[in-house]
């Protein structure tokens, strides 16, 4: 799958919590998902952020194993937005 993506880091930062909701959040993507990028999008773009937040995964998970699980289930959330899937189609596919 990481051959397939284009101009995409990685980050970990301590909390982040969602403006709108107050809820914490596990991660987060920003940027322009592939779908969208038009034949000029690269010239001067900044990569794609994919954020992991540690405190909110380590709240919710009991065990090392769980917080591994969690880290891995977030990331392919986030790098599914990278690709263009939306929030309601990875919930119908169960990965919300």
């Amino acid at each position: 799958m990481s051959s397939h993506m284009d101009n995409v880091m990685l980050f970990i930062e301590e909390d982040g919590t969602d403006p709108e909701t107050g809820q914490p959040f596990l991660g987060l993507y920003e940027g322009t998902p592939l779908t969208e990028r038009g034949e000029f999008w690269a010239a001067g773009s900044l990569p794609d952020r994919i954020t992991l937040y540690r405190r909110p995964i380590l709240d919710i998970c009991a065990s090392r194993s769980e917080v591994l699980y969690e880290i891995q289930v977030t990331v392919i959330h986030e790098v599914a937005h990278h690709f263009g899937v939306d929030d309601a189609r990875l919930h119908e596919l169960g990965c919300g």
